[in-house]
């Protein structure tokens, strides 16, 4: 069956990366011009003015009107600061905002039934948007409004019965489209203070009402003396903490308060308004049925809205676009503020900025300063973590407690860092560095302490899967496929390291070379099969850690070459000082052996030399995972140069592997062709 032809007038519809993953039932589309072919359908955006043009081109050539607008749950970001939507609202017979005729959610609302499954999924989704206190933007800071804390203090009442109203600005289009016009906010005040004579009424007013750049409709309410404007860029989860009722006009912040379980009444008639759920101002004869919160929210959120990533391009399911906007807003979060980086090269200041997030300001300097201004907001103190020597801490002993370390992640990119391949993950630690085991790390405070939600070890379980499936490690460096292994000894892959690598130094004080290891590794397993491979920095000559003449008759075989992925797929154990790559074996179920302190050893999956009294837990293989490289990383996608998450990396990255191999073989192709040109002349010349 072919596909059919979407037309559209608006050029910005093109601009959207997913925009086939969000409409798959179109093979092409195209932009409507005097003589251009008649599309099958045209799409605009819902009832914005942009549409006019396709609506009225589609009312002419009497031709299908196909509404799109931004999901209810649309990105990290602003659209007009560079963020791409993470969902889209496709609508084949009106628009949700619009309640003066039927649109697909409202008929879904009236006619349709749901079954088991969907709604235990739409009771999950509810409480992992409540857990991770998502919003349709989520660039806001989440913090607990000052206004209310001063009110609770005066009262001596935690549990408050505060009052939230929600304002908009004019000219928005769900006011009109709702059934409501200017009059309906004021009346809207007017009840929410008649109602609750007691109650303080904290009236949250858009930012750029207060700056002047657009009106609302409640801006003067603070002339009562209950009433107090939130004019904050807040999270409106931090807004919902503090009260028992929201009164809204159409606003969709309407119904994320009744997913925080608060009572909410519509002055209007927002796409939830008419179903039983809301205390409702106006009503609507074609909402004839009572639906339940977990009813409305899979229509709304399963059913009508699409998912897909922005940053691969990929069709995403509501679950994953969750897990990736709850990352971006946990990495933004955690490093919002002031940063003085300090000593990094020019290399690494185009990419280190990315990685602090958008609610971060950096500032570079060589050297850590002497001493700090105390008059002034004290930025956080960052440096790469290798420049952490002896001699650094005896200069900067007075700001040792206050630095935040960087180091590359642990899926980190195609090509070495040495050849300055830019990296997709690094980790920022504000208490130590995973491979130091001197002293607690954030990722060592984090596996001791996290509560893995069901939902993380799920995620983390199939991170692991596609990580084996895709043949994925940390630098991705293309090597030999093939290699030879008896198949009757216990196979043990012993992974060379940089012998000046900090985690030797810190964490391996009785083995510190890689011959050292050999010599360990062969005397407690005399009839083993040992398979050595040499460190890529090493083999290039780049780093520390070629083997002493002893050292290469302990060994059966050097896999040297050999894909790292590979190996491990075919070993019984690994046996390491540090190495990243006994992670990698834990991953693919593989014994490992630690004869120093990884950041992996002391949780009850490995098997250990040295003991660690602070690693007191038992972890299962998918809690270590979850925090190693789901919770502990910051992760950055390097064409938008905005966070994202594993997932997305480990995409991007098979994507990238993909493309190698195609260019692998476009350029044998040419040589191909090449050597027949050259082998026709030569035998045409004989």
């Amino acid at each position: 069956m072919a596909k059919l032809i979407a037309g559209y007038t608006s050029p910005g519809i093109t601009k959207i990366h997913a925009l086939a993953s969000f409409l798959p039932e179109y093979s092409h589309f195209s932009r409507i011009r005097p003589l251009s072919p008649k599309p099958n359908v045209v799409i605009g955006w819902g009832l914005k003015p942009t549409s006019d043009g396709a609506r009225n081109y589609a009312s002419r050539h009497s031709l299908p009107y196909v509404a799109l607008e931004d999901g209810f749950l649309r990105s990290l970001g602003l659209g007009v600061e560079g963020y791409q939507p993470h969902s889209m609202v496709v609508d084949y017979t009106g628009i949700y905002y619009d309640a003066s005729r039927p649109s697909d959610l409202e008929n879904w609302l009236n006619h349709a039934t749901f079954d088991a499954e969907e709604l235990a999924q739409a009771t999950r989704c509810i409480e992992q948007l409540s857990r991770y206190r998502l919003s349709k933007y989520n660039h806001a800071p989440d913090y607990s409004l000052p206004i209310a804390e001063t009110i609770n203090a005066k009262t001596n009442n935690a549990e408050t019965n505060n009052v939230l109203v929600v304002d908009q600005t004019a000219g928005d289009a769900s006011i009109h489209h709702g059934g409501a016009d200017a009059d309906s906010f004021q009346q809207m005040l007017d009840c929410a203070l008649n109602n609750h004579p007691d109650a303080d009424i904290f009236i949250k007013v858009h930012p750029d009402v207060i700056a002047g750049k657009k009106q609302g409709h409640l801006a003067g309410g603070h002339e009562n003396p209950r009433c107090h404007i939130v004019s904050d860029n807040i999270n409106p989860w931090a807004l919902f903490d503090k009260v028992k009722t929201v009164y809204v006009v159409t606003s969709q912040l309407g119904f994320e308060a009744l997913m925080a379980g608060k009572q909410v009444h519509c002055f209007g008639l927002p796409f939830y308004a008419g179903w039983g759920l809301t205390h409702d101002q106006l009503s609507c004869t074609r909402r004839r049925v009572t639906r339940r919160l977990e009813e409305v929210f899979a229509a709304a959120y399963l059913r009508y809205t699409r998912y897909a990533n922005p940053y691969t391009g990929s069709a995403a399911t509501l679950e994953e676009t969750i897990a990736l906007i709850a990352d971006q807003k946990r990495q933004q979060e955690r490093l919002r503020g002031k940063w003085l980086a300090c000593g990094f090269s020019s290399w690494k200041k185009r990419f280190i900025g990315h990685f602090l997030g958008p609610a971060a300001t950096i500032e570079y300097q060589k050297e850590l300063p002497a001493a700090l201004a105390v008059d002034v907001e004290k930025p956080n103190l960052l440096v790469w973590s290798s420049r952490i020597n002896d001699d650094f801490k005896t200069r900067h002993r007075d700001h040792l407690a206050a630095l935040w370390r960087m180091e590359d992640g642990f899926i980190r990119s195609i090509g070495l860092g040495v050849d300055l391949a830019q990296p997709l993950s690094l980790v920022i630690d504000r208490q130590g560095i995973y491979y130091d085991p001197s002293q607690p790390s954030e990722l060592e405070t984090l596996l001791n302490t996290a509560d893995f939600s069901d939902d993380l070890l799920e995620r983390a379980a199939h991170l692991r899967e596609r990580l084996v499936a895709l043949k994925l490690s940390k630098y991705n460096v293309p090597g030999k496929e093939v290699i030879e292994l008896p198949a009757n000894k216990h196979i043990i892959l012993v992974p060379g390291q940089v012998e000046s690598d900090a985690s030797i130094a810190t964490g391996s004080p009785e083995i510190r070379t890689n011959s050292a290891l050999l010599k360990a590794v062969r005397h407690a397993n005399p009839n083993a099969f040992i398979v050595y491979k040499a460190h890529p920095d090493v083999i290039t000559g780049a780093r520390i850690g070629a083997l002493d003449t002893n050292a290469k008759r302990l060994y059966d075989l050097d896999a040297s070459h050999i894909d790292i992925t590979v190996l491990l797929a075919r070993v019984d154990a690994v046996h390491t000082m540090s190495s990243l790559t006994g992670f990698e074996a834990l991953l693919r179920r593989r014994q490992v052996c630690t004869y120093g302190l990884p950041f992996y050893a002391g949780w009850g999956l490995t098997q250990d030399a040295m003991h660690c009294p602070r690693r007191n837990r038992a972890l299962s293989l998918d809690a270590l995972v979850a925090g190693t490289l789901l919770l502990y990383p910051n992760y950055v996608d390097p064409d938008s140069r905005q966070l994202c998450n594993a997932e997305t990396v480990v995409s991007l990255l098979e994507q990238a592997k993909l493309e190698q191999v195609k260019s692998h073989k476009h350029m044998l192709t040419w040589k191909q062709r090449l050597y027949r040109c050259y082998r026709n002349l030569f035998i045409g010349s004989h």
